[in-house]
């Protein structure tokens, strides 16, 4: 892919999606605020994410900061929930959010925890337009929100070095979703604002990897997130999709 093709690719954004997380922004590190089910989810996300990543390149995570010289792009950064513990593991990390307002209270987040990332207010887009290219890309519940799921993957896609990891979580679409993820976390538990989730454009597992293999990327393994209402936790799984999962894929390795 060129410069010129890189830069022309469709601008994702939907500005919709932004002003909602824009109103939340400074709720970020509170883990009884908006964000909670994310800081609920975290841990089973960084146990996916880390275990991956070490899978792919090598390392061993029992030792000190396994993930050191490894370039690491999260797009969607929000406040720096997933940017901190990469950080931490050793990475080189740049936290990317099209909504200006989460960045500041990513920054400063980080510099009260000592730890140096480069946050930017930009899209998938424009940071692939710079040339600038990772070993991996972590790109967790974003593509539910973008105006063009394939033009999004797409630049993903480009931001990835040869036989880099690209890691993605969203939400599928079904009944079960629906009842779930809307009715259950928007208007009973009230977990997050009415309206933060438009199921229209949520996205099967399947679909997924269709639009990323479109995108030049090759998927390689999927597992579900698994909400337990009676001991109020998650966990991963091999079989239930039904709600939340994650995905990885790989760019391919003479990639350009």
């Amino acid at each position: 892919m060129t410069m010129g093709e890189i830069q022309d690719m469709t601008d994702t954004v939907d500005p919709a999606e932004i002003a909602k997380f824009e109103a939340m922004s400074a709720e970020w590190w509170d883990p009884a605020g908006k964000f909670k089910p994310l800081h609920m989810m975290n841990p089973v996300r960084l146990d996916y994410i880390t275990r991956q990543v070490a899978g792919e390149f090598g390392r061993d995570l029992s030792g000190d900061r396994p993930f050191d010289g490894l370039h690491i792009v999260d797009i969607g950064c929000g406040g720096g929930l997933l940017c901190e513990p990469m950080a931490r593991l050793g990475a080189t990390v740049v936290g990317v959010d099209a909504a200006p307002r989460n960045i500041p209270v990513a920054q400063l987040h980080a510099q009260q925890s000592g730890l140096s990332i480069d946050y930017r207010h930009t899209t998938a887009e424009a940071l692939a337009a710079t040339g600038d290219r990772f070993d991996v890309v972590l790109n967790m519940e974003v593509v539910e929100h973008v105006a063009d799921p394939l033009a999004y993957l797409t630049a993903c896609r480009a931001l990835l070095k040869p036989g880099g990891l690209h890691l993605c979580s969203t939400i599928n679409r079904n009944a079960k979703s629906f009842a779930m993820a809307i009715l259950g976390a928007e208007w009973v538990m009230r977990w997050l604002p009415k309206g933060t989730h438009d199921w229209a454009k949520f996205i099967t597992p399947d679909e997924l990897f269709g639009l990323m293999t479109q995108a030049g990327l090759t998927p390689v393994d999927r597992k579900g997130y698994v909400f337990n209402p009676v001991t109020w936790d998650w966990r991963i799984s091999d079989r239930d999709l039904s709600v939340n999962y994650v995905t990885a894929a790989l760019a391919p390795k003479d990639a350009a």
